[in-house]
């Protein structure tokens, strides 16, 4: 019922604490039942005017016992339930997280952040619950009746039997309400995974939502999909509250039954007061256990939705084909590179580039040419592309994403700057960096004087950067990618949002570093990149040229008018192009 073993085998260690739980229940039950048998013993004495205080005073002894025992049992097996649930939660949390690191920088193409965040959260909760509550609780349920069975045969063989035989109408039941639960929790999941994604697009689309006044619209929207999780919710409420009610029917009429039949058995003076006494006390222990089980039945149905999810996470193809490890002697060779996003529309057609080692190579053209999408794919952010590309003569596809991004750096237009420290920020392009190392390179990008002004190296930086201006933020990422030392560097439009000045320190900078390193610049403006050591002309994904800027605004017709354009452009004063 609801056991996922390919779930169960996923964490093995959750299992003998699982077990241990089950004892530990099943020492309390027959505590109880000791406890309920001392204490008919007890009453069947005082009735019958037995009374021998100090054969009481043993009973009250052994029933002291009994409930310390049982004592010791609860509180033993509530700790190895949260003991399973440590195991089930740290286990999960780290497939996740070795798959996403699998998965690498192109998982949102497989999964949304939104949904990752809840798989990992929300997700692994509910399976928690379900190996501490749940399967705990259905593996209690066997072992339960059984052995109220065998001693209240003892008794009465005929009333164990109606006990026992009416215990399975509650799982019963359960299945019935199964079959209406499953798709409604289906519901459940996909309403608030798409209600989370919404949420933290809105959240961080916010100020643009404001710029363009249309965060009212996405408020009403909003409203749509909250009230829509709301009614969801309220439907699996109300079928948890139902099936609860039926449950509380089947095993208070049970036990109601079990102890009239004992009632009238000892009228018939088939058993003895005391015999009566228990079944009275533990008929409703048939039926407890499988009520308490049924109570959890949301937990395993949420456990089952969620575990579904993060499976099918878990299953999504690493495309990693191999792991091996390189070191960047040469630069990278693209050879017949054809790549679509969907499979329909050709954003690349057997492109061929090479970029060698010390040199200052660019990639131009007009946006949706595939300037980008070359960037992604050396990167390794998508991999599903025909043709070859080799890294110091190694195949991109074989080797794994950490010597990629060790030997690889990619600036983009915006470079996310985190909470914290100008020193934070540094620091992550190179650990171990020194104070003296962190100020070098500060004023290679002529942050230095600026950041001694403003508190040093302990500066704050706020979220995304948002205290500082857009070129001083572009240079600080630079300054960070400048430390992680990599051998080549790859700048995506990273100077398409600054000023001047920034630009310019950053154009410098980029030649400089080109006399150790590999530099591609994929830039929109042609005037960063005529003292190029080759320019790459793109057009319609495809390669329409390639050499200096001297050759191509001669030879070339696309460059030359993308060169002539904007030429015009910068030279336009006053409605006369000057």
């Amino acid at each position: 019922m609801m056991i996922n073993k390919r779930l169960i085998n996923l964490v093995p260690q959750a299992q003998k604490h699982i077990i241990l739980s089950v004892f530990h229940q099943w020492l309390g039950m027959l505590c109880n039942v000791l406890i309920m048998s001392l204490v008919g013993i007890i009453i069947s004495n005082l009735i019958h005017q037995r009374i021998d205080n100090q054969l009481i005073s043993i009973y009250f002894i052994f029933i002291f016992l009994a409930v310390l025992i049982r004592f010791f049992s609860i509180k033993q097996s509530g700790k190895q339930s949260f003991q399973a649930s440590v195991y089930v939660k740290r286990i999960l949390r780290e497939k996740v997280y070795t798959k996403l690191l699998k998965l690498g920088s192109g998982y949102t193409k497989k999964i949304s952040t939104a949904e990752l965040v809840q798989l990992s959260v929300e997700g692994v909760e509910q399976l928690e619950s379900y190996f501490s509550s749940y399967l705990p609780q259905l593996l209690y349920v066997v072992v339960a009746p059984i052995t109220l069975f065998v001693i209240v045969s003892f008794i009465s063989l005929e009333v164990a039997i109606i006990l026992f035989l009416c215990v399975p109408l509650i799982p019963i039941a359960i299945i019935f309400v199964q079959k209406f639960a499953k798709k409604l929790l289906s519901k459940y999941w996909g309403a608030y995974t798409e209600l989370g994604d919404s949420f933290l697009e809105n959240l961080q689309g916010i100020t643009t939502l404001k710029i363009y006044m249309d965060d009212e619209y996405k408020h009403n929207q909003m409203n749509v999909q909250a009230e829509y999780f709301r009614k969801i919710t309220m439907k699996v409420l109300s079928m948890q509250l139902n099936s609860i009610i039926v449950m509380d029917i089947i095993a208070y009429g049970g036990a109601g039954l079990g102890i009239a039949m004992g009632t009238w058995q000892y009228f018939q003076g088939n058993i003895n007061f005391i015999g009566c006494f228990i079944i009275i006390m533990i008929s409703a222990d048939f039926f407890l256990p499988m009520r308490l089980l049924g109570s959890f039945f949301h937990i395993a149905m949420n456990g089952m939705a969620s575990c579904e999810k993060i499976f099918n996470f878990l299953d999504i193809a690493d495309h990693v084909v191999a792991k091996q490890t390189t070191s960047v002697t040469h630069g990278v060779v693209l050879e017949n590179i054809s790549y679509s996003y969907d499979n329909q529309r050709q954003v690349l057609s057997d492109v061929n580039l090479v970029f060698e080692k010390n040199q200052f190579v660019s990639i131009i053209g007009q946006s949706g040419c595939g300037k980008s999408t070359i960037a992604g794919i050396i990167m390794g952010i998508h991999r599903n592309y025909k043709g070859s590309i080799t890294l110091s003569g190694k195949e991109v596809s074989q080797i794994n994403e950490f010597d990629i991004m060790k030997n690889i750096t990619l600036i983009g237009a915006t470079g996310y700057l985190f909470k914290g420290t100008i020193k934070d920020n540094l620091l992550m392009g190179k650990p171990n960096a020194t104070d003296q190392e962190l100020w070098d390179v500060l004023d290679k990008v002529s942050l230095n004087l600026f950041i001694q002004e403003n508190g040093g190296l302990s500066m704050d930086v706020q979220e995304r950067g948002v205290n500082l201006s857009g070129g001083q933020g572009q240079r600080l990422s630079l300054a960070r990618a400048i430390l992680h030392d990599s051998q080549i560097y790859i700048f995506d439009e990273a100077t398409s949002n600054i000023d001047n000045e920034s630009e310019n320190i950053m154009i410098t900078l980029m030649h400089q570093l080109a006399k150790t390193k590999t530099i591609i610049l994929i830039s929109h403006r042609l005037a960063n990149v005529v003292d190029s050591d080759n320019i790459y002309v793109m057009a319609n994904g495809t390669l329409v040229g390639n050499g200096q800027h001297d050759e191509l605004v001669v030879n070339n017709s696309v460059y030359m008018n993308l060169w002539d354009t904007q030429q015009q452009l910068e030279h336009y004063v006053g409605g006369n192009v000057k």
